[in-house]
């Protein structure tokens, strides 16, 4: 389960995720309490379904969380983080073992667990990282989703971490308002200027619903008119709950570079 091609090196890496179309990354959560419901799955049959039909809509990787985090929730325990995700990850490799993964924890033990258990993927830790979390992810040297959290100037540990597969991901969501995630992103162009593949995960999130007056279960155009404005500023990677759609809005900003 590689997310690069094989055999190419850290600068190649680079490369090909910064010179190729953008990538879709699926959201699939094994837990009960996601803020978007129709993202909930539960058992193996499910789950390898909506495995399934993300890949044919178009996912190019296969994003599980099992421990919600979204702004107001308890995390559950890790042991039982880790008894939702073992399940599903064992399902998805069985059906799909081609299937590019990437897994949503910002606990490195179960970031370890995990590639001990199946292999490379890519880490995808909303926490912004800990000492330990890039110990894990020196030590198997996986692609790591560092979120930034409206800091778009990279702190002086960049310089620490430049020997890491880092994607930069903004952290919409978790920047503290909608005023304040759409400041960060009206500025997150110069995030290019590190060379790296830029995530943006805005998917039926509260900034685009609050607004408006919507919920996250009506809020799917706005966020296929923001994802827009986001490759128009450098995103490499949507992390989406609607793959289909999402494929459909990357057509067509391609008509226009």
């Amino acid at each position: 389960m590689h997310f690069f091609p094989k055999n190419v090196n850290f600068l190649q890496k680079k490369r090909y995720l910064c010179s190729v179309k953008a990538k879709i990354m699926a959201i699939g959560n094994v837990t009960p309490d996601s803020f978007y419901s129709a993202s909930r799955l539960s058992g193996s049959d499910q789950i390898v379904s909506w495995a399934t039909q993300a890949i044919e809509e178009g996912a190019d990787i296969l994003d599980i969380g099992a421990c919600s985090t979204r702004p107001g929730s308890t995390p559950v325990e890790e042991e039982e983080e880790w008894q939702r995700l073992e399940p599903a990850f064992r399902a998805i490799q069985k059906a799909l073992p081609d299937a590019a993964m990437s897994l949503d924890t910002f606990r490195p033990e179960i970031a370890r667990r995990a590639l001990d258990t199946f292999g490379p993927m890519i880490i995808n830790d909303i926490s912004g990282g800990c000492e330990a979390m890039y110990g894990v992810i020196r030590r198997y040297k996986v692609p790591y989703i560092w979120t930034l959290r409206g800091e778009l100037e990279l702190p002086s540990r960049k310089t620490e971490m430049s020997d890491m597969d880092l994607i930069l991901d903004p952290g919409f969501g978790f920047i503290g308002s909608p005023e304040a995630d759409y400041t960060c992103m009206s500025r997150m162009d110069t995030l290019r200027a590190y060379n790296r593949p830029i995530l943006v995960g805005i998917s039926r999130k509260s900034m685009l619903y609050k607004p408006l007056g919507l919920t996250p279960e009506t809020c799917l155009m706005p966020t296929q008119e923001l994802q827009l404005y986001a490759l128009e500023h450098g995103a490499d990677i949507l992390r989406t709950h609607d793959v289909a759609a999402t494929r459909q809005t990357i057509q067509l900003f391609e008509l226009l570079v």
